[in-house]
């Protein structure tokens, strides 16, 4: 056999080779086939809408419970509870039906209570835009004054509202609409807003944190307040009854008018709950005035 046949019969064999290749790795057999398959599997898993997982890996753990903000009475006026619930799609339907249960007896040893009728029930909620019709059973018009349908009434306004997207709220009981609740017939005709009942803020109306919340530095100190001057002191104390950090808020607005407040309390400590106090003083005698107190307990790292 010659040279240049030689050559020829290499060329031909070299050929054979890498057809039988790529035949075998088209039937399947050993090689990268499978891991293809794999790697194709999983990012249609990681991205598909109908996956529970996430498509990128989370930096924080995931919520294990959902917080509501829950309005109560605390004497006369409106006070908050920050209710930990397991985590929930629907949080209006849940703070409803929370608020309607009443509050619980830690909520109750920080001084609430609730002029919401025992054996209420809430039967529907549907928001409309920004307005949210609430579905009552009867109870929630039996007994009470003036004063307390009123404060029932703005218990569930203020409770809906919290959430953003509702501005304000209509009422039906057992499916018919309501235009006068009670014996003394508190007119219910339009849609409530928080407008409608601000006389039922107190002199230093907290509306966050909640009696029983959770607080991680800085935590966020928020409310309106209708002061001398519009300012007010917060102190945040542990359980041992010292002071962790202490501020002058100051309100937009002094009293008579009502102003806003929002500020930010970074603090340290290692205590695991303390008390959120906010007073003014008397300008004649510098006493404390219009107290609030707030249990919370601090996240721990």
């Amino acid at each position: 056999m010659t040279a240049r046949t030689l050559s020829t019969w290499a060329v031909l064999c070299l050929l054979a080779a890498v057809a039988s290749a790529a035949l075998l790795a088209a039937c399947g057999g050993s090689g990268g086939s499978a891991s293809s398959t794999t790697s194709a599997s999983a990012t249609l898993t990681a991205t598909s809408p109908a996956s529970s997982s996430p498509a990128t890996t989370p930096t924080t753990a995931p919520s294990a419970g959902t917080t509501l903000s829950l309005y109560f009475l605390r004497g006369e006026s409106l006070g908050v509870a920050a209710r930990q619930v397991p985590q929930t799609t629907t949080p209006a339907t849940a703070a409803l039906e929370a608020l309607c249960a009443g509050p619980s007896a830690s909520e109750t040893a920080a001084g609430l209570t609730s002029a919401v009728p025992a054996g209420t029930h809430l039967l529907g909620l549907s928001i409309d835009g920004t307005t949210a019709h609430v579905d009552l059973s009867a109870e929630f018009a039996s007994g009470g004054g003036s004063l307390s349908m009123q404060a029932r009434v703005a218990q569930v306004v203020y409770t809906l509202t919290r959430f953003t997207t509702v501005e304000s709220v209509t009422f039906a009981l057992e499916g018919k609409a309501v235009d006068a609740l009670g014996g003394e017939g508190l007119m219910l005709g339009e849609a409530q807003r928080r407008s409608d009942w601000r006389s039922l803020e107190p002199a230093i109306f907290v509306d966050s944190p909640g009696v029983g919340a959770v607080l991680s530095s800085p935590c966020t100190l928020g409310g309106t307040a209708s002061v001398f001057e519009g300012s007010f002191t917060a102190r945040l104390m542990d359980d041992a009854d010292q002071i962790i950090v202490r501020t002058q808020v100051q309100a937009s607005a002094g009293a008579p008018e009502r102003g806003r407040f929002r500020t930010a309390l970074p603090f340290s400590t290692a205590a695991q709950s303390g008390t959120l106090i906010v007073f003014s003083q008397s300008m004649e005698d510098g006493s404390r005035q219009n107290e609030v107190r707030i249990p919370v307990t601090f996240a721990q790292k």
